[in-house]
């Protein structure tokens, strides 16, 4: 099959959330998995919309993706043989044909498990960009309840062993299915695989464990950071499970354009008007850098459009933090509404032989008389 947009392949839009994602992977995967799908060619379309998730789920392998496409991985790395790194369990399909998945569930569930990864976007000014700074953002995290620390519970007296699994987070079940009768061992649905049941929830979470809570972070903008580049601040991102740490927070940048500046990677583009006058005969002019104005010389006989460098003048590299250079263009800036005296000096100068270039000027003649 030709390969198709991800966002195309989950029906979801490009600025679908994390929990979007989800719900259309959820709902394609058990569409099309090969043992229960009656769709022409599911087997291809299973590893399609596996592959499309892989990438959507996980916020670096996105942002690469909405920046470069398909050519962000060169259509290669992807795990489409197995379930590998994905936020819910291959149990949650097979139950709804099955009643269950062989138990992996309830191992998921009781693990130390990472918490999930959170990215936010960051603008900042040229100048923030090319020095550096620090900047504060707000984000909403989910941290561990501090009333019950993470039981869900009102006390400790209110959990209890699960009447329904004994304390095992699974059960056997028994169900009639299109492959016969089966036995499988899948989660406790009464205690969700933790094997504990809870009497009385905390007040604060309502036996959720955790609550949402607003923070301002730190974040410090390194130096030479450009628009679609994003730095992991460890640990700053959602509450992990059952002991696991904390996931990540991913900073997206956008720097705002420059009125002068025009960057192209590390170096930075100016373009510096003159007057006839200084073109013609030469001069040492200001030219503003990011660093600073400095002087440069202008030859006499600069033709408009003429470039100069200024080596070490332009951004500095985020990982080698050696600077770029600055281009500078000339423009020629020819005047307007002349004084008496002015133009009477242009028109003395008009009566001298300012066409040094013959040739070019006879090939201009050539080209309208041949």
């Amino acid at each position: 099959m030709s390969k198709r947009d991800y966002y195309d392949v989950l029906g979801i839009s490009k600025d679908a959330s994390d929990t979007e994602i989800k719900k259309a992977y959820r709902k394609l995967a058990k569409k099309y998995h090969p043992d229960v799908s009656t769709e022409e060619n599911s087997e291809a379309k299973f590893k399609e919309v596996q592959e499309a998730y892989e990438v959507l789920s996980d916020s670096q392998k996105r942002s690469k993706y909405d920046q470069f496409g398909h050519q962000a991985n060169n259509g290669a790395g992807f795990d489409t043989s197995g379930f590998g790194g994905f936020d819910f369990d291959m149990n949650d399909i097979f139950s709804s044909f099955f009643g269950g998945g062989g138990g992996g569930r309830s191992r998921r569930s009781s693990r130390p498990r990472k918490g999930q990864d959170i990215q936010r976007k960051m603008r900042v000014s040229f100048k923030e960009a090319v020095f550096g700074a620090k900047k504060k953002i707000r984000v909403t995290v989910h941290e561990e309840c501090p009333s019950c620390h993470g039981t869900g519970a009102h006390s400790k007296k209110d959990v209890k062993t699960c009447t329904k699994c004994k304390g095992q987070g699974q059960v056997i079940m028994e169900q009639q299915t299109i492959l016969g009768r089966t036995r499988t061992q899948t989660t406790c649905p009464k205690c969700g695989g933790t094997g504990k049941e809870i009497t009385r929830k905390c007040d604060t979470c309502h036996g959720d464990g955790v609550i949402s809570k607003e923070k301002d972070i730190e974040v410090k903008v390194p130096a030479g950071i450009d628009s679609g580049q994003q730095i992991r601040l460890e640990g700053y991102g959602n509450k992990g499970y059952n002991g696991g740490p904390a996931g990540d927070l991913y900073i997206l940048f956008d720097v705002k354009a420059h009125d002068i500046f025009k960057r192209h990677g590390d170096d930075v583009v100016v373009e510096v008007p003159v007057t006839i006058s200084q073109a013609a005969l030469g001069d040492k002019i200001e030219v503003p850098t990011p660093h600073g104005d400095v002087k440069l010389k202008v030859p006499a006989g600069t033709q408009s459009g003429s470039k100069f460098r200024l080596r070490d003048k332009g951004i500095p590299n985020v990982r080698t933090k050696r600077n770029g250079d600055e281009h500078v263009i000339i423009k020629v800036v020819t005047p307007k509404n002349l004084t008496k005296k002015q133009r009477e000096l242009f028109e003395k100068l008009d009566q001298t032989n300012l066409q040094n270039d013959d040739s070019f000027f006879d090939k201009v003649k050539n080209a309208f008389t041949s």
